[in-house]
């Protein structure tokens, strides 16, 4: 055969490959509103960047009349590209070929995308549109996804690992996502979950659609399960380059530092007013965010899950950071199991990649009740103090209104390493509020006085003195467990300049083979 001829040949096998599963299940798949897997691929990477790894391959399956069934690429598109000029890892799955299901060879082609990325140091992002496990394989489908599992677990705190969910992802197929670092899906065509509908009707006679089962919504705001809900495809791809823009190549780098010509010392006169009067009275600690970061930008993380806590990323005069910070405006910002979750698996991603995290406290407390006790809120709640504890990261830490009880310690104090640690004139630090203060420490008086007026009035008093000693940030600052009380306009001035004090920061932790966080 002639070298034109092999290049034919070539070019052929090349373009069946494209084509997945053919015209008619393409054609299927952007009727579901749903992109194939290489059109993701050419929306997320940087033009003419994809470079593929085993197009040819195929299963090795003849039981259950797989010998005359066999496409090229056997259901999944791997291999690597840039995003904004930085080198990624992909595998995309292909649900127009055996309804995305994995197999033997499949799975092969994941693990080795995974193992190259480990050696040469670069971020992963899994695309996920499967079926589950291809059951003509039986043990060799499972036995690939535990290879998957352990490449994403040895990966874990080495290179960031981001999946997306743009199609179903069932049964087994759910564990690898849920290894990794960030989840992202799509409103309408992505559902995730152990066992379907059917099975679920079966066990426990619910009955239930996908969508109320596993779909982006429920994932986003009840389980936690996703971080990120996209409107679609393309919002998600987006969100995926956007995320990456705040992360480092992996373990070993600092995070990528971009031009910023935001000022560093802006102040914004608003923020002396925006903490109310009264100390009961919500407001947005988003609007303290967007106003003291570069630009306004600020990418929210889980956004719909324990909206009492919030976490995401932002830049100071041009570095990432991870931003951890209480919510007043939703439970008064108290934490409970969800918050301590969400935040402590936050705060160890950030440690692991060297990214930096600015913590601003307005908490009264952990959250009291049967449900919560029930619920483990002390292994719970003990996950984030063991996050903020173990981090070696720079930590600057800004309490803007309340800082009560356990709940002061556990919000990045000086006391788990905090760096810098700052107040808002208007702080309060104390082991609890003055109301519940007063009943406690006065509590003999209190029983001894039968007139109504006249407890009001011994209250009222004893209240003002307890506010006089502990709503105020000084007592604190007294013995150092604040560095500055600091103006709130100021804030993002203070901010940066303890950044850039701490850029060359090193700290360490005792020689162990791990810790063992409170799971």
């Amino acid at each position: 055969m002639a070298i034109e001829d092999k290049i034919k040949e070539l070019m052929d096998m090349r373009a069946k490959a494209r084509l997945g599963g053919g015209e008619k299940r393409i054609e299927s798949q952007h009727k579901k509103g749903k992109y194939t897997a290489r059109e993701r691929i050419d929306l997320l990477l940087d033009e003419g960047s994809f470079e593929e790894f085993d197009m040819f391959v195929s299963h090795r399956t003849v039981d259950f009349g797989l010998d005359k069934q066999s496409y090229l690429s056997d259901g999944v598109v791997t291999g690597y590209g840039t995003i904004d000029g930085r080198l990624v890892y992909i595998f995309s799955q292909d649900f127009t070929v055996f309804g995305g299901s994995l197999s033997e060879m499949y799975a092969q082609k994941i693990c080795k995308v995974l193992d190259k990325a480990m050696k040469v140091g670069a971020p992963v992002i899994g695309i996920n549109d499967s079926g589950g496990a291809r059951i003509q394989e039986g043990v060799k489908s499972l036995g690939g996804y535990a290879d998957i599992f352990q490449r994403n677990i040895m990966a874990s705190g080495v290179i960031p690992q981001i999946s997306a969910i743009f199609g179903p992802c069932a049964g087994g197929a759910v564990y690898s996502p849920a290894l990794t670092d960030f989840t992202i899906m799509a409103k309408g065509t992505s559902y995730m979950f152990v066992t379907g509908p059917k099975v679920v009707k079966t066990v426990t006679g619910e009955i239930v659609t996908d969508e109320e089962l596993g779909g982006a919504s429920i994932h986003a705001s009840k389980s936690g399960v996703t971080h990120f809900a996209a409107e679609d495809e393309q919002e998600g791809i987006l969100i995926i380059r956007k995320l990456l823009s705040y992360l480092p190549q992996n373990n070993m780098e600092e995070p990528p530092i971009t031009s910023c010509d935001d000022p560093i010392d802006r102040l914004d006169d608003a923020l002396n007013q925006i903490i109310p009067e009264s100390p009961n009275k919500p407001y947005d600690v988003k609007d303290v965010i967007h106003s003291i970061v570069d630009y306004s930008e600020f990418l929210e993380v889980q956004r719909n899950y324990a909206p009492n806590i919030i976490t995401g990323f932002a830049k100071f005069n041009g570095a990432p950071v991870g931003i951890v910070a209480n919510q007043p405006s939703y439970l008064a910002g108290v934490l409970d199991i969800n918050a301590s979750r969400k935040a402590a698996r936050f705060v160890r991603f950030c440690d692991a990649f060297n990214i930096p995290i600015v913590t601003l406290v307005d908490v009264p407390g952990f959250l009291p009740g049967t449900a919560q006790e029930y619920g483990g809120i002390i292994l719970h709640g003990a996950k984030l103090l063991f996050a903020y504890g173990e981090a070696t990261v720079p930590k600057v830490t800004i309490i803007l209104r309340k800082a009560y009880g356990g709940a002061y310690d556990v919000m990045s104090s000086k006391h788990l390493r905090g760096d810098i640690n700052y107040a808002w004139p208007n702080a309060e630090i104390a082991v609890m509020g003055p109301k519940g203060a007063i009943e406690v420490l006065h509590a003999k008086e209190l029983n001894d006085i039968t007139d109504d007026a006249e407890r009001v009035k011994f209250i009222s008093e004893k209240e003002e003195e307890y506010k006089r000693k502990f709503a105020t940030p000084y007592v604190a600052a007294k013995y150092g467990y604040i560095d500055d009380v600091i103006e709130p306009r100021n804030t993002r001035f203070r901010v940066i300049r303890a950044l850039q004090m701490l850029s060359t920061k090193k700290d360490t932790n005792p020689p162990k083979k791990h810790s063992n966080i409170p799971l």
